[in-house]
């Protein structure tokens, strides 16, 4: 690997006005002990002057690539046209493209391999282009702590590309191309300047790592104390030289001013690459040897729960869905397939919920899978979107493995290149963890840089290569003991966006000690809803009342109470709603595990925080003392006389007859509750049709896009042509000017003819031997009249000279008496194509002269 910084530059056709400016501005006689690789989108045969035109500006050394050749300090390197470049161990390799020339991302394809062979040397600037191309790139080179600049979209000629980059932000300058320079330069001194102790030094200081630690768990919740040091040191160092801090302590107090920059380092903390099927070998074992484990034993319909924690912007998990959706169609069944898919970035977590990918990121799938599983046009270089039966399959959701429970009954945990940024005591804690979230023989799934560790009393290996392990049973119950590691949402630290972390208080007073206490042992069980009945917070032990729905899981109180409650509880929330006053309801008899419990029900309204738009009730459910010996029941739907105590009163036959109209009024709810839900459901398929008609407009939309970006490409290229057309033009005239000033500098008369012997040019010295004018250009030489005395075969001397090749002198004599050497000579281009002939009249009177004495 070369131990000097090199610098990737990758612009479209229409770039070499930003080319130019960041040559401009560079210092010319400056030693930047930095390589620059220019990479341009350019036509197959289209031949560039981005060569000439950095070498006007700089006295570094400028290439046109060959295949191979050494990156050497100090040296600019152009990609020709109609090739991809890679870098590898230092050097350049050029490429066949591999794709069409409407699809091919030469940009991305540079950066990747400049940021896997230089890592933190890696250094990248997207320029003026439109598209997306550079944007999977940059990701890559920011995973190895390298750095990027993109160009100001207000000073580019099309802001595709730098727009496309900006958005992902990972951009560390946003700058006009004049501006990068400087930056740049700046940057190089600070983090490649130093030699590696005073680097070390500067990130050395662990108390000022402990409140930079402090501050990022409250403005994000999340504790990266345990991370590897060195890892988070570089991203820290690399953080401060974008501004250009020299000590921990100094970047500490910065956080402390500029909450911005606190997600910006947490941003670049959560950096994860990640792409389709990486590591092909490793999905080839997952899908021969785990997959179709999965399916074994199950009938149709039962239930597949797949767990990708770590899932950045989502390319693994959909990876995994492709493999589960090909194997339900390879068994001709379905099954009802969950793929829960996590991370703690929330902005990756958007983009993975999207689907839509650029065609970089879809470089590793098979033409077949793309035409499958992904909607495209074959002519379309735009974005590509997952199909809506992969998408399906999914779910997203912002969560901490380390902080955050997990999920439970999982067949399949899929944990990759996650762990290889922990300590190795998070990786202790976290090994359990996924071992009780498995069911019996559930599998692990984890990145070729990691293993289980010494968890082998959990986890037997499958296949040590790939990396897939297998659950054991936990005879030691490492993984239930590991769960207690979890803390409850209510007692975490609030997250503080844009805030420094609060001081926590030292002391708790009696008050808050005996609230608290009363809490726990008196008071009753209680839920806090909104209107619709969905839960925000659970107090007590409510187990006896409420129980998991059968179904897809929720969190909603009328769903999940038991028998004897359901009904009563709506009722009484839906009043308690209407009136905005508490109700209360006493002696219901609710079904529990073989036995039934009185329970008296009380829901309050509670009052809304201040920009709150939901009700909020308080539900209260507290168990009845017994009273004495129950009542005899009675049985509504049993005849007189046969009920305890033998025949009816009046008064108990009234009895019976409420207890059925209240029966059946129960049997018309349920009814009518059902019909409701069937209409819930009609409403869903229509609300999913109009969203799949949504889609279809948005992929039309799509392909107005993608022929609006051809458009824009093509008339890159035209005017990229017509630039390098002016310039060409313009050094056609400054030769043309030269030409003439030289041919009337030297007073020699001459005259070009053509094959036909039609004048095409003439200097101003002929005209004192023949009669001239500018506009006798195009007329034949034999029309025009000569001053000579005694020579009037000038015609047939051209003639012979154009059939012979054999040039001709003879002295002629000007009516003045002036003397001249009359030459013909064949007028030859740089191919030696002869078109014409050349004449040129030097004047000899005074040789004459001297040998007449």
């Amino acid at each position: 690997m070369a131990g000097f910084p090199i610098v990737g530059m990758g612009a479209s056709a229409g770039g070499l006005s930003a080319f130019e400016g960041f040559f401009s501005a560079m210092p010319v006689d400056e030693e930047t002990g930095t390589s620059f690789v220019l990479v341009q989108h350019l036509a197959p045969d289209h031949k560039s002057i981005l060569s000439d035109l950095v070498r006007r500006y700089t006295k570094m050394e400028v290439f046109e690539v060959q295949d191979g050749m050494k990156v050497r300090p100090n040296c600019t390197y152009i990609i020709p046209p109609n090739h991809d470049m890679a870098l590898l161990q230092g050097r350049l390799q050029l490429m066949e493209p591999g794709a069409a020339r409407g699809l091919r991302l030469p940009i991305d394809f540079f950066f990747r391999s400049l940021a896997h062979d230089q890592r933190e040397r890696a250094i990248c600037v997207v320029l003026s282009g439109t598209g997306s191309d550079g944007t999977a790139g940059i990701r890559a080179v920011k995973d190895e702590g390298g750095m990027v600049m993109a160009q100001s979209p207000e000073s580019t000629d099309h802001d595709g590309m730098p727009c496309s980059a900006i958005a992902t932000g990972l951009v560390d300058y946003v700058l006009p191309p004049a501006e990068m320079p400087a930056r740049l330069m700046a940057y190089l001194g600070q983090v490649f300047g130093k030699a590696p102790e005073d680097r070390s030094r500067a990130t050395d200081d662990e108390d000022a790592f402990g409140r930079l630690f402090v501050l990022l768990r409250a403005h994000t919740r999340h504790d990266f104390s345990r991370y590897k040091r060195n890892t988070i040191a570089r991203r820290v160092g690399r953080r401060m030289a974008v501004h250009r801090i020299e000590r921990l302590t100094d970047y500490v107090g910065y956080l402390q001013s500029t909450p911005l920059e606190l997600e910006a380092l947490f941003r670049d903390f959560l950096i994860g690459v990640t792409s389709f099927f990486r590591d092909p070998q490793a999905f080839d074992t997952l899908e021969k040897e785990v997959i179709p484990r999965l399916f074994a034993g199950k009938a149709p319909g039962a239930s597949i729960r797949v767990w990708v924690p770590g899932c950045s912007t989502g390319q693994e998990a959909y990876s995994i869905a492709i493999l589960l959706a090909e194997a339900m169609q390879a068994l001709k069944s379905s099954f009802r397939v969950q793929v829960f898919a996590t991370d703690v970035d929330d902005a990756a977590i958007k983009q993975a919920r999207r689907g839509v990918y650029p065609p970089g990121a879809l470089a590793d799938l098979s033409p077949e899978r793309l035409a499958r599983f992904f909607v495209e046009d074959p002519e379309d270089g735009g974005d590509h979107r997952v199909h809506k039966s992969v998408r399906d399959l999914l779910v997203f959701s912002v969560q901490d493995v380390l902080e955050d429970p997990p999920f439970s009954r999982l067949d399949l945990i899929s944990c990759r290149n996650l762990m290889i940024y922990m300590g190795a005591d998070l990786q202790r804690t976290l090994i359990p963890v996924f071992h009780y979230a498995l069911n019996p023989a559930g599998f692990l799934f984890l990145g070729t840089s990691e293993s289980a560790g010494d968890s082998q009393d959990l986890f037997a290996t499958l296949d040590r290569h790939s990396k897939v392990y297998q659950r054991k049973e936990d005879i030691l119950r490492k993984s239930a003991s590991a769960m207690g590691a979890f803390r409850s949402p209510s007692s975490r630290p609030p997250v503080v966006r844009g805030r420094p972390f609060p001081k926590e208080e030292t002391k708790v007073s009696v008050r808050e000690k005996t609230e608290q206490a009363l809490l726990r042992h008196c008071a009753p069980a209680a839920v806090l809803v909104d209107q619709r009945g969905d839960i925000l917070y659970l107090h007590g032990r409510s187990g006896k009342y409420l129980e998991p729905a059968p179904g897809e899981a929720g969190v909603n109180i009328l769903k999940m109470a038991r028998d004897g409650l359901r009904y009563e509880l709506t009722t009484t929330l839906h009043r308690a709603a209407s009136r905005q006053e508490t109700i209360r309801r006493e002696g219901l008899r609710v079904s529990t595990n073989g036995g039934s419990t009185t329970l008296t029900l009380t829901v309050a309204p509670v009052a809304k925080d201040e920009g709150s738009d939901h009700d909020l009730f308080l539900v209260v459910m507290e168990e009845a003392a017994p009273a004495g010996p129950a009542p005899p029941v009675l049985d509504p739907s049993a005849p007189a006389g046969t009920q305890p105590g033998g025949e009816l009163g009046a008064d108990d036959q009234e009895l019976v007859a409420l207890r059925r109209e209240l029966r059946a009024k129960e049997e018309y709810l349920q009814s009518t509750n059902e019909e409701l839900e069937t209409s819930n459901e009609d409403l869903k398929a229509s609300n999913e049709e109009m969203q799949s008609i949504n889609e279809e407009l948005q992929s039309s939309n799509e392909e107005l896009e993608t022929a609006k970006e051809e458009l824009q490409s093509v008339n890159e290229e035209l005017a990229t042509v017509n630039a390098e057309l002016q310039q060409k033009v313009a050094d056609l005239s400054r030769a043309n000017n030269d030409m003439n000033n030289l041919l009337a500098g030297t007073g020699v008369g001459t005259v070009f003819v053509d094959h036909q012997l039609r004048i095409q040019r003439f200097t101003p010295a002929i005209t004192q031997v023949i009669n001239l004018i500018p506009t006798d250009v195009g007329r034949p030489v034999g029309h025009v009249v000569s001053n000579l005395v005694g020579y009037d075969h000038l015609v047939a001397d051209l003639q012979s000279v154009l059939d012979t090749l054999v040039p001709a002198e003879v002295e002629v004599q000007s009516k003045e008496g002036v003397w001249y050497s009359l030459r013909i000579r064949p007028y030859r281009t740089l191919e030696n194509v002869v078109e014409g002939a050349v004449i040129t009249f030097f004047d000899i009177t005074q040789t004459k002269r001297v040998r007449g004495h």
